[in-house]
């Protein structure tokens, strides 16, 4: 056994080591000099993600060592151009995304952005085929004065021109449910009987939606009832606390840990991708935050 002498210099060498390799850096070492304190030890039946977003203070070299660090290994909304710096740290991008036309606002119940929109799905596709991913999010837009009806027809109508393909390559296009009440005013996929009626009327295994149960609280309520009523139409979840979209401690008002139990209960075997957006000052209290929020979720 080491004396105490020797433990001192030996914890002064590592964490003068530690602070060599992060000089540049604030994060590798915060993860280096704390490696026993951001490990979470996972029970392995929930697939935890993060939103790279809600990260973007950090660049996301750092955000990958984090996430190798807490113990997760997967990161949600990336694109094509992202990939290798995950490849690099042997994670999977669990949701990805295109950028240039893909909107929020201008999705594909408007036909007028159809052309576009099919075109660069079309040439995504493959690159994830290739790359072993599986999830690509849509959006439906906003309404700008469309009836619900109009919407249905023009997003199924767009999207079957994408899904033959989707299906051949294993593809699952996931429209996200959003609240228009708070965050996207005149979003048109804002309430789930209106995305499960879009997903019957694609006809397609390989079109689901995102349930974000922070949008879904703020709109709807009633979470658990709704996932156990249309967890076959459910490809994806978000977390965030209700109110305010920040961390999912005893401030918000949704009971996580029951949540993930019910999705857990419907089978869901995919992945549950944090969205919050931390309020901590310090780069290391919002990594911290992620890790309490894994573990919250971690049923």
């Amino acid at each position: 056994m080491a004396t105490k002498q020797n433990r001192r210099a030996l914890i002064k060498k590592l964490l003068a080591s530690s602070a060599a390799i992060g000089a540049s850096s604030l994060l590798p070492a915060f993860a280096v000099e704390n490696k026993k304190e951001t490990t979470v030890k996972l029970k392995g039946n929930i697939n935890h993600s993060v939103c790279q977003w809600c990260f973007n203070f950090i660049p996301l070299e750092e955000l990958c060592q984090a996430v190798k660090e807490i113990g997760f290994g997967a990161i949600d909304l990336l694109g094509p151009k992202d990939w290798p710096m995950i490849q690099k740290y042997g994670l999977y991008s669990s949701m990805c995304y295109i950028d240039g036309p893909v909107s929020l606002t201008n999705g594909f119940n408007n036909k007028a952005y159809h052309e576009p929109l099919i075109k660069s799905y079309l040439e995504v596709i493959p690159l994830m085929a290739k790359a072993g991913y599986k999830n690509l999010i849509c959006f439906s837009g906003s309404r700008n004065g469309m009836d619900d009806e109009t919407g249905l027809k023009n997003c199924a109508e767009g999207l079957q021109k994408i899904l033959p393909l989707a299906e051949k390559n294993g593809i699952t296009l996931q429209m996200e449910l959003l609240n228009s009440k708070i965050d996207h005013k005149d979003y048109m996929c804002d309430k789930t009987n209106w995305g499960v009626e879009l997903c019957k009327r694609t006809g397609s295994e390989n079109f689901k939606l995102l349930y974000d149960i922070y949008h879904m609280q703020i709109d709807e309520g009633d979470v658990i009832r709704t996932i156990k009523d249309n967890h076959q139409y459910l490809g994806h979840y978000h977390t965030a606390g209700v109110p305010g979209r920040h961390e999912l401690d005893e401030k918000q008002e949704l009971n996580y840990p029951a949540i993930m139990n019910a999705i857990l209960a419907t089978g869901f075997k995919d992945y549950v991708a944090q969205e919050f957006i931390p309020t901590a000052k310090e780069t290391k209290d919002k990594v911290a935050a992620l890790k309490s929020a894994i573990e919250v979720c971690d049923v």
